[in-house]
C-alpha cells in the first residue's frame, strides 16, 4: 500500500491486514466466485492522530473509508469534503486524492481497499447515487458487523474457503453502503420514497388495469414527473413495472393453484385471455400453459 504519512502510525487498538500479492494472484483473481470483486487491504484506526495519505497518482484499488468518530477531510480530484461521524467516502482506483484526520478531533475510521471488474461498477453506482464521493451512513450496525466478520475470517489465514467467505461478505458489506436505507433499525418508523409508495399501490391494485394518470395522481405528481422519477430509480416505466408484478403473481397462481389460465388473467385485471397470454409470454419467455407444465 503506497502512501505518504506525516507520522508513523501508532494508534492504540489499530489493526490492519494486507493480503499478500501472491495470494491475490493465485487465490482471488483466478477464482470463479470472487474474481470480479475481492479486497486487498482492510483496517481499523481508532483516534488516528496525524493520520494522513496523499496519492497524486491514486491507488491501484478502490478505497472506502467510514468515519465512526471524530473528524477529517478528503480531497478527490480537487474536490474537498469535510468528514464527520457517520460519513463515508469512496475513491475510485487511479483517482488522485488525499485525506487526513483532523488535528484537534482526529477520526476513528474503518477502511477497505478492493478491486475487480464488478468493483468498478459498484463504485460508479455509489458515486452516482451519492452525487459525489462522500455520503452518510445512517444505519451502521450491519456494516460494522460485516466488517468485523470479514476481518476476523482473514485473521485465520488465507485458505481458499476463508478467502471466498470473506469476499462474499465483502459484496454484502458494500451493499450496505450502496443501499443503506434498507438497513434501518426495525423499530424505527420507515420514511418511504415515492417509488416505494407507488410499488405498494401497484401491489394493492394488481386486480386492476391502472392508467399512468391514475398512478401519478395517487402520488400527487404529474404523469411526466412521476414517470421520470420512477424510471430513474428502477430502470423501468411505471406500467412496465406494474405488469412485471402482475406476471409475478400470475406465476404464483400457475404453480400453486389449479385455476384456469383465463381466470388467472381475470384476477389480474386482464379479462382478455389472449392479451394476458401475450403479456405473460413477453415477460417470461414462454406461455402460461408451458410455464405451468
Amino acid at each position: 500500500m503506497t502512501s505518504d504519512s506525516k507520522k508513523k502510525e501508532e494508534f492504540a487498538g489499530q489493526k490492519a491486514i494486507v493480503v499478500p500479492r501472491s495470494i491475490l494472484t493465485a487465490k482471488c483473481e483466478k477464482n470463479d466466485i470472487i474474481g470480479n470483486l475481492y479486497l486487498t487491504n482492510i483496517g481499523y484506526y481508532p483516534n488516528a492522530m496525524f493520520h494522513s495519505r496523499k496519492r497524486p497518482e491514486g491507488a491501484n484499488q478502490h478505497i472506502l473509508v467510514y468515519c465512526d468518530k471524530g473528524e477529517g477531510s478528503v480531497t478527490v480530484s480537487d474536490r474537498e469534503y469535510h468528514i464527520s461521524p457517520g460519513d463515508f467516502f469512496v475513491i475510485p482506483r487511479k483517482k488522485q486524492h488525499s485525506y487526513s484526520a483532523d488535528a484537534v478531533n482526529p477520526w476513528t475510521i474503518y477502511w477497505i481497499h478492493f478491486t475487480g471488474s464488478t468493483a468498478d461498477s459498484i463504485v460508479q453506482k455509489m458515486i452516482q447515487r451519492q452525487g459525489g464521493y462522500k455520503a452518510s451512513l445512517k444505519y451502521r450496525d450491519t456494516s460494522l458487523r460485516l466488517f468485523n466478520e470479514i476481518y476476523e475470517e482473514l485473521e485465520k489465514g488465507y485458505g481458499t474457503d476463508k478467502l471466498v467467505y470473506s469476499n462474499m461478505c465483502l459484496s454484502h458489506f458494500l451493499t450496505t453502503f450502496l443501499f443503506n436505507e434498507k438497513y434501518r433499525n426495525p423499530l424505527e418508523k420507515e420514511v418511504k420514497s415515492t417509488v416505494d409508495l407507488s410499488i405498494e399501490y401497484f401491489r394493492i391494485n394488481l386486480h386492476k388495469m391502472l392508467t399512468l394518470k391514475e398512478i401519478s395522481d395517487s402520488m400527487g405528481l404529474s404523469a411526466s414527473h412521476f414517470s421520470y422519477i420512477f424510471k430513474k430509480n428502477t430502470g423501468f416505466s411505471p406500467l412496465e413495472y406494474f405488469n412485471h408484478l402482475k406476471i409475478q403473481q400470475a406465476c404464483q397462481y400457475l404453480i400453486f393453484t389449479d385455476m384456469k389460465i383465463k381466470d388467472i388473467g381475470a384476477m389480474l385485471g386482464m379479462n382478455d385471455q389472449y392479451y394476458f397470454s401475450r403479456s405473460f409470454t413477453k415477460i417470461m419467455g414462454i406461455s402460461p400453459k408451458y410455464y405451468r407444465k
